[in-house]
């Protein structure tokens, strides 16, 4: 885009970044995202590309061998990601959550362990924590981890893994007998290594098959069956048992960034193809984007698109500064799942019937765009969370 989201303040080596990624992604994944997509089809070919370019190692510090960058740096790459296909996004989204929360959580040897091999790709990270059961409320976790001589037996059963086949490290959240009250300090964390595959991939865990999804093609989406699998305690993220919800709860804000990232990206996309398509199709006489009725719905997704863009920038950035940023992080989220959706379908209706065609990338992007609306907490989710916030910080003295 020459004119929406741009990013006020940024540095010369975060411009270069963005310019890097923005150019592989229009030479090496928008002309092949849909032939990917509707074959769901892994993309190995971008995905080495993106190693060469050192993206897997985007937030690890440089003493790990990552590039140290920030997670405002990491969120405006995976905006320009996800405006050429958002599987591609999803691919390093949870190695990115799991390399922060060793990078903020682990010990210095889970740090030297998986960070250097974390920030060239060859170790690739899931994020394990919802359930069958589950859906938020994340208290009421299942899967148990109990105590065997100097470590752990886990048993359970996990979904919606996000490179459950193709990872390497998983972030596993499972309960333990802590004695505690409440029950999210009876929760922990666990660094689970495994080969890549499905069916039983390790001595007691298996992983099935990809769930097959509406959208969201290409990337690899299972469950993960824990039965009696055997893991040390020097695994525990931080060596911290009982600490697992808040260090997944870190890991989730920054995936909440995320999230809204890839929204905006599909966005811009969908924005950029609306403009594109209503300045060449022709109704009476003139380019549709020539009629108001056309010309206002341009005006009101460009809009939307820039209001989602700065929101997500300023959660970034709050993060980055070290301040709390849950409600922040949610407004965006919110505001930016919401606002993709709208956006595209918006795009689809300029499209008219050709937008209903397979041919048309707006036909991809029109089954990609609900899943923001509903990953890292549904809409309501964000808006409980919001309300708590606000509460917080404005109670009442009456």
């Amino acid at each position: 885009m020459a004119r929406l989201a741009q990013t006020a303040g940024l540095t010369d080596i975060q411009r270069e970044i963005l310019s890097t990624v923005r150019t592989f992604v229009d030479k090496e994944v928008i002309p092949h995202a849909q032939e990917l997509e509707h074959g769901d089809t892994y993309p190995a070919d971008i995905v080495e590309g993106m190693k060469e370019m050192g993206l897997f190692g985007l937030t690890i510090p440089e003493e790990y061998g990552g590039l140290g960058e920030s997670l405002l740096t990491y969120a405006l790459v995976v905006e320009e990601i996800a405006r050429g296909w958002m599987s591609v996004s999803g691919v390093i989204n949870t190695h990115f959550i799991v390399a922060h929360m060793i990078k903020q959580h682990g010990t210095d040897e889970q740090k030297q362990h998986f960070l250097p091999r974390m920030a060239t790709g060859e170790v690739r990270g899931a994020f394990s924590m919802s359930e069958p059961d589950l859906g938020s409320d994340v208290a009421a976790i299942k899967t148990r981890a109990k105590q065997d001589g100097d470590g752990y037996v886990i048993d359970g059963q996990k979904m919606w893994l996000t490179n459950g086949g193709s990872s390497t490290l998983i972030a596993l959240l499972a309960k333990t007998d802590e004695g505690a009250s409440k029950p999210h300090q009876n929760l922990t964390a666990f660094l689970v290594e495994k080969p890549t595959g499905f069916g039983e991939v390790a001595p007691g865990l298996t992983i099935p098959g990809k769930i097959d999804k509406m959208g969201y093609k290409g990337v690899d989406t299972t469950e993960a069956v824990f039965s009696g699998f055997k893991i040390g305690a020097d695994r525990v993220l931080g060596a911290a048992p009982g600490k697992g919800f808040a260090q997944m709860m870190d890991g989730v804000e920054v995936g909440r960034v995320n999230v809204a990232a890839r929204a905006c990206g599909i966005a811009i996309r969908a924005f950029e193809l609306a403009v594109e398509y209503a300045q060449q199709r022709r109704t009476f006489g003139k380019a549709i984007a020539e009629h108001q009725a056309i010309a206002f719905k341009l005006a009101e997704m460009a809009t939307k698109v820039e209001a989602a863009h700065l929101m997500m920038v300023n959660a970034a950035r709050l993060k980055d500064s070290g301040a709390r940023n849950d409600v922040e992080a949610g407004m965006a989220k919110l505001i930016a799942s919401e606002y993709c959706a709208e956006v595209t379908q918006d795009s689809f209706r300029i499209h008219g019937g050709y937008g209903y065609s397979k041919e048309y990338e707006i036909e991809r992007l029109m089954r990609e765009a609900p899943f923001l609306l509903i990953g890292e907490g549904t809409s309501e989710i964000q808006k409980t969370i919001i309300s708590r916030g606000l509460l917080r910080e404005y109670r009442s003295r009456g």
